[in-house]
Order: structure tokens, then C-alpha cells, then sequence
């Protein structure tokens, strides 16, 4: 666990670096809050008219938005961001003129609040979009410069002439009476912006969405440095989409009344050509109503044709009786006609008659013969009547005859009405097809017209503004406590990054596990940062009982201490291991080998007593060059025969008798420190011992876990700089 975490121990050491980042970066973030210029943002909700609820539903306001079709909010969205909408929304805002307080590092925009009203008059093009600087003093007089250091003098009040341009520069009394504390003489900058530029300057501060898909409600936002800016447009340009939508409304009736006009102009003539065609056609076809006609001389035929028939049955009957009568008329007496079909009074009359004579002649040949007279009277009667019965019978069928014969005539003729009926059928549901077709056009289009004309009339809408923009208090950007904790996480992980760096780029040996992953030779000392005598003496001895103990520390044995610096903890652990043995009553020497001359003309090695048991001596890494390596591992091992122990603080890796020495002595302890030793330098210790087989080798790491305080190394590295300008001076 203690080693999973040794990767904090820079962060933890250079924690005030950290906080100092912090600090430093909130600090240049309240400064740069202090210069940027605030944005205020106001927002204006538009309600857009639904057509398939509500209101608008009713056939009456569906017809006020005549031949309008209800489109997409996207749609809506975009006419909104149209420039033809933005320009009819920046004619209802003073926004062509740009006035601002101008100071030493940034420039403020006015508004209303602006002490100065500046008017252009007449502005030529080349003019606009050019910032112009104007200065006002104390006696009211006033200079304008332009980009090219072009001067222009005037008062306030006055109409200054620019190059070919006009203007007035006036003051705003208004504002003045309301705040007299208003500073007047100053340094401002004005503009006049083009159309352009006011929407280029729009475009980049509005935002228009949809405040959800399903519902018809659009939020129109405005951003500006100003909040009295921030507030007119987006009710500007919600009145002008209102304005606009009933504009089109009223051109698009206006123009449908126009059409509908000539329209209905046409289909009344063309209507009126179509009744005349009909009339002329009935007047000289005699008609009246055909279904009538038709009906009556169905009727009229019907009846007819009922009279045929049963004329037809009786001539028929009185045929047969006719030629029943002729073929026996020699004996009438003896015929039984039927005389159903013949049944008129007078017939009846005669045939009772002769029914009677025969009754008489009966009764009268009872008394008399056929030959007498009176017999023959009622003969004579008899015969009569039977003739004329006859003849009534002929003359009956031929009366019948003719009058079947006109009825067939009639029937015959009647029929030939009908020949001109499908025609005239065909003829009429034409004009009347045709005559309908223009009354129904008629009716419609007068029926619009009014409709148009209602539209016309009525010149509301639907949509609404149903949230008016009002002035944002405060700033919607800079977020001040965004920006500041950002800035002071920023400087955090700066400082972070920059102790990685740091920590990396110098790699050092710091712990370890970061010995243990770049060498095989083992540890066996781990010494970390001891403040006191006590605590020095407890741990070293107990290292040299544990070395005793693993038998690396052997008697009459040379321990060689060796380093990549003397700095690294050569010195400290050699001295300690040697107090050490010493208070154990061990004889002791402790030999230096020194990089400078000891005295002119003396030995090379020299000692001197420290205490009873300790000698220290000392050899001139110069004069040690007079002798062969051979030799001077002879005179060491010599030397070791007289002490218990000798420890012997060797040369750095690279000097002429590093190694000699190490390969002479029976342990060999490479001294490493955790915040000096380079990481790179531990791999080497493992070349050296496998090239020249150096015997028992092993690494001591000095100062583990010790991360000192930054405080405390940067009066350290202030203190040495010090002494090393006056060691110069």
C-alpha cells in the first residue's frame, strides 16, 4: 500500500507550488474580470398560431389566413433569423449608431446612458463601419479624429461636417437632468454601422429556438455588452414577425380580392351567356319541363293504347258476331248469338222485340198457318228487325273499325314525340351541366370574395408575444465564479503537470521499488532522513547487526563505501557504520581517499587517532597515482590484518583507483540517495559489477522517504547562490 502511493509523494512535497499556481492563476483571473467587457442576455418567448385547435380552428379565422398553410416551427425559426426580418426589426431600434466610453484599457458601450446624442444626417457609405474618436471639453467644444489622424472641430450642438458627411452632436438633456452626476468631458468612439454590419452585429448575439418540438412556442435571446440593447430586440423582432406575418396576410388578400373580382366578372358573363343558350334552346324545342312533357305524353299514350285494346276486344267480338250472324242469318230465328261485345240499348231493344214476334208468330201458328196473314205481318216484322239488327251489327264494326284505326293514328303519331326526347334530354343536361358549373364557381368565388374581403379587413394574427424581453440585472457572461474556479483548477493541474515534468525529467533514484525494477544487486541498507545522535546510532546499529547476522559483515574485513558523488551519502554512511563499530569497542580505520595533495613530500597515506579504537586514514588520490594497483591492494589488504573492521570512503565511479579499490576490499557498498542519485546511473552499478566481477556488492539507499519541503529547498538553493557569489566576489 505504502508503495502504491509513492507516486503522490512529489505532488504531496510540492504542494506549495501547487497552491501558489492556484492562487496566482485566481488572481489573474479577477484581473481579467475586471477588464472583460459583461454580456447581457434578455429573452422574448413567441407563441405561434395553432390551426388545428383552438381558435384558429373556427372555419371563419381559417379563412383569415387565406391560403396560408400552417408550416413547421423550424420554419418559423429560420424566417425569424431571415434578413429581411432582422432588417425590419432594426428599423424599430436606434442601433445604427454605436457610441463608447473609451479608457486606457478598454472601451465601454453606451446606450441610453450615453451623455452625447450623435445624429448623422446625411452619411455617405465610405463612412460607415469607421470609428471615430471623440474628445469633448470642459468648455464644450469637441474634436473627432478618424483612422487617419483627420481632425474636425465643432461645438455641442452644432452640425459637424466629416469629409462629405453631416452630423449632430448634441447633448442628452434628458439623461443629464435625470443623472447629473454623468461625466461629459471625455474621450468617446462612435460609428455609424451599415445595414450589414447592424446584422452581421445581430446575427452573432441572437439565438432563436424552439423551446420544445412538440409545443409552438419560440425563445428568442439576445446577447449585448449593453442591457438596454439586450432588451429592445428580441420584443423588436418578435413585433416585427408579427407585423410582417399580418402584412403578407393583408397583400395576400388583398391580392386574392383583386383576382376573385375578375374572376367573378368573367363567370357572371359566361353564366348569363349560359341562360341565354338554354332559353333560345327551350324556345325553339317548345320546351317547357321534359320530365312533365314526357310524364303527360306517357300518361296520354297509356291511356290510349288502354282504349285500343279494349276497342280492339269489342271490335273483335262484334267481328265474330257479325260473321256468326252473316253465315246464319237465312235462319236467325235459330242463332244464339252472344251478345256481350253488342250490348247498346237499342240492340236490346229490338232483340226483345224480336224475341216477342217470335213468341207471337208462335202463338199465332197455333191458330193460324204460315200463310196467313197476320203470320206473315209478324214475318214481315220480324224480318225487319232482323235486317236491321244486321246492319246495326255491320255498321257497328265498321264504326269500331275506324274509330281503332284512329286510335292507332293517334297512338302512332303521339309515339313520334318521344323520336327528340334522348336529344333534347342529352341537350338540356349539357346547358344545365354548364350553367351549373358557372353558378357554382359563381357562388364560390363570391363566396371567398367575402371571406377575402373579411381577411382584408381584419388585421390581426394569432401569434403573440406571450413573454416580452425585459433587462437582465445581471451579466450572463463573463460566470465569474465559473471562470475563477476553473482558473484555480487550471493553475492546479499546471503546477501538477509541471512537478511530473519535473519529477520526470530529473529522474531520480526517489524509493525503492524504482531500484528494485532498474537493478538486480540487492539492498541492504534503507536509510532514511535521521535528524538526531540518538536516532543515528539506533539505526546503524542495528544495520551492522543485520549485517553480522547475513553474514556480509565479516571481521578483519575492508568495507569499501563508493558513490557517483561524495554528496550522495558516501561520507554519512561510512562515517556511521564506523561510530558504530566503534561503540562496540571494535578497532576501527576509517580511510579517506581524498581528491587533493596532503602535504608536499610526505607519504601518500597518512593517520591520525580519533579516539582509542578509531584511526582515520587519509590518501592523496594524486600521490596515489605514483603507485601500481597491485601495490595499493597489497597496502590494503596489509592494513586490514591490524583493524576489526576497514571502512574505507572510496573515490567516484570514474577516477583512476575507484575500482582497484573496490576489488581489493570484501564488500563493496554503492551509496545511493533518493533526491540527488539520477535513475539512469542504477543500471550502471549492475554493468560495473558484471564487467570487472567486483566482489559482494551491494546498493544503500540514503534518505528514503524523505520529501522535503519546498519552502525549505528553495532557501537552501537561495543560500548556496548566496555563498557561491560572494566564494566568486
Amino acid at each position: 500500500m505504502k508503495d502504491s502511493l509513492n507516486f503522490v509523494k512529489p505532488y504531496l512535497r510540492g504542494w506549495p507550488i501547487i497552491i501558489g499556481a492556484m492562487v496566482l492563476a485566481f488572481l489573474v483571473a479577477s484581473r481579467y474580470l475586471q477588464y472583460v467587457t459583461p454580456m447581457y442576455e434578455s429573452t422574448a418567448k413567441l407563441r405561434l398560431a395553432d390551426l388545428t385547435e383552438g381558435v384558429p380552428n373556427s372555419n371563419l379565422f381559417k379563412d383569415l389566413d387565406v391560403f396560408a398553410s400552417s408550416q413547421k416551427i423550424n420554419a418559423e425559426i429560420e424566417l425569424l433569423k431571415s434578413f429581411a426580418l432582422i432588417s425590419k426589426a432594426l428599423e424599430k431600434v436606434p442601433f445604427e449608431v454605436q457610441v463608447f466610453r473609451s479608457g486606457s484599457i478598454r472601451k465601454t458601450e453606451l446606450f441610453h446612458d450615453s451623455p452625447v446624442i450623435i445624429t448623422p444626417l446625411q452619411w455617405s457609405e465610405k463612412l460607415k463601419d469607421v470609428t471615430f474618436r471623440l474628445s469633448i471639453g470642459e468648455n464644450r467644444n469637441l474634436t473627432i479624429r478618424d483612422e487617419k489622424d483627420n481632425v474636425y472641430q465643432g461645438y455641442l450642438g452644432d452640425t459637424v461636417l466629416i469629409e462629405n458627411s453631416l452630423a449632430v452632436i448634441q447633448l442628452n438633456e434628458a439623461l443629464l437632468q435625470e443623472k447629473k452626476y454623468l461625466k461629459i468631458e471625455d474621450d468617446y468612439l462612435f460609428t455609424v454601422n451599415s445595414l450589414s454590419k447592424q446584422i452581421s452585429l445581430i446575427n452573432s448575439g441572437i439565438d432563436i429556438m424552439a423551446v420544445d418540438k412538440d409545443i409552438p412556442v419560440i425563445r428568442i435571446s439576445f446577447k449585448s455588452s449593453h442591457p438596454g440593447k439586450a432588451v429592445l430586440f428580441p420584443n423588436a423582432l418578435a413585433e416585427a414577425y408579427i407585423e410582417d406575418y399580418i402584412e403578407n396576410k393583408y397583400g395576400a388578400a388583398n391580392v386574392t380580392v383583386e383576382f376573385l373580382n375578375d374572376r367573378i366578372s368573367e363567370i357572371s358573363r359566361k353564366l348569363v351567356e349560359s341562360e341565354q343558350m338554354i332559353l333560345n334552346y327551350r324556345d325553339n324545342k317548345s320546351i317547357t319541363n321534359i320530365r312533365q312533357e314526357t310524364e303527360t305524353d306517357m300518361r296520354q299514350i297509356s291511356q290510349l293504347k288502354i282504349q285500343q285494346t279494349n276497342l280492339k276486344m269489342t271490335l273483335e267480338a262484334v267481328r265474330d258476331l257479325e260473321n256468326y250472324i252473316q253465315s246464319g242469318k237465312e235462319n236467325f230465328l235459330d242463332l244464339a248469338p252472344n251478345f256481350e261485345a253488342f250490348t247498346d240499348l237499342l240492340s236490346t231493344e229490338i232483340i226483345k222485340n224480336i224475341k216477342q214476334l217470335q213468341a207471337e208468330k208462335k202463338d199465332l201458328l197455333l191458330v193460324y198457318t204460315e200463310k196467313d196473314e197476320k203470320v206473315i205481318v209478324v214475318d214481315a216484322k220480324i224480318k225487319d228487325l232482323t235486317s236491321y239488327l244486321v246492319e246495326s251489327i255491320t255498321n257497328t264494326r265498321k264504326n269500331l273499325q275506324t274509330k281503332y284505326e284512329k286510335l292507332s293514328f293517334d297512338i302512332s303519331e303521339s309515339e313520334k314525340v318521344f323520336i327528340d326526347v334522348p336529344e333534347k334530354e342529352r341537350m338540356m343536361t349539357i346547358l344545365n351541366r354548364e350553367f351549373e358549373i358557372f353558378q357554382q364557381s359563381y357562388n364560390f368565388l363570391n363566396q371567398k370574395k367575402i371571406e377575402a374581403e373579411i381577411a382584408k379587413a381584419a388585421k390581426i394574427a394569432f401569434h403573440r408575444i406571450i413573454t416580452p424581453a425585459t433587462v437582465s440585472k445581471e451579466p450572463v457572461s463573463p460566470n465569474r465564479v465559473i471562470i475563477k474556479a476553473v482558473s484555480a483548477i487550471l493553475g492546479m493541474m499546471g503546477a501538477i503537470i509541471l512537478i511530473f515534468l519535473v519529477h520526470t525529467l530529473k529522474g531520480r533514484v526517489n524509493d525503492q521499488a524504482s531500484v528494485e525494477s532498474n537493478s538486480m544487486i540487492p539492498i541492504v541498507a534503507m536509510v532514511p532522513k535521521l535528524k538526531t545522535d540518538n536516532e543515528k546510532e539506533q539505526f546503524f546499529l542495528k544495520t551492522l547487526a543485520e549485517w553480522e547476522v547475513k553474514e556480509i559483515l565479516k571481521n578483519n574485513q575492508i568495507s569499501c563505501f563508493t558513490g557517483f558523488d561524495h554528496s550522495q551519502g558516501v561520507d554519512f554512511l561510512a562515517k556511521e557504520m564506523a561510530n558504530a563499530a566503534w561503540r562496540q569497542n571494535r578497532k576501527v580505520l576509517l580511510l579517506e581517499i581524498l581528491n587533493q595533495d596532503i602535504e608536499t613530500g610526505s607519504d601518500f597515506y597518512q593517520e591520525k587517532i580519533i579516539n582509542k579504537n578509531t584511526i582515520k586514514g587519509v590518501v592523496s588520490a594524486s600521490q596515489l597515482k605514483t603507485i601500481t594497483t597491485k601495490v595499493w591492494q597489497e597496502f590494503l589488504q596489509e592494513k586490514a590484518t591490524e583493524y576489526d573492521q576497514t571502512i574505507i570512503i572510496n573515490t567516484d565511479f570514474g577516477q583512476p583507483y575507484t575500482l582497484a579499490t573496490m576489488a581489493a576490499s570484501g564488500l563493496n557498498i554503492v551509496c545511493l540517495d533518493t533526491r540527488l542519485t539520477p535513475a539512469k546511473l542504477i543500471t550502471e552499478v549492475d554493468l560495473i559489477k558484471e564487467e570487472y566481477k567486483l566482489p559482494q556488492v551491494f546498493l544503500a539507499i540514503n534518505r528514503v522517504g524523505y520529501n522535503p519541503s519546498f519552502i525549505r529547498e528553495s532557501i537552501q538553493f537561495i543560500k548556496k547562490g548566496m555563498i557561491t557569489l560572494k566564494g566568486k566576489r
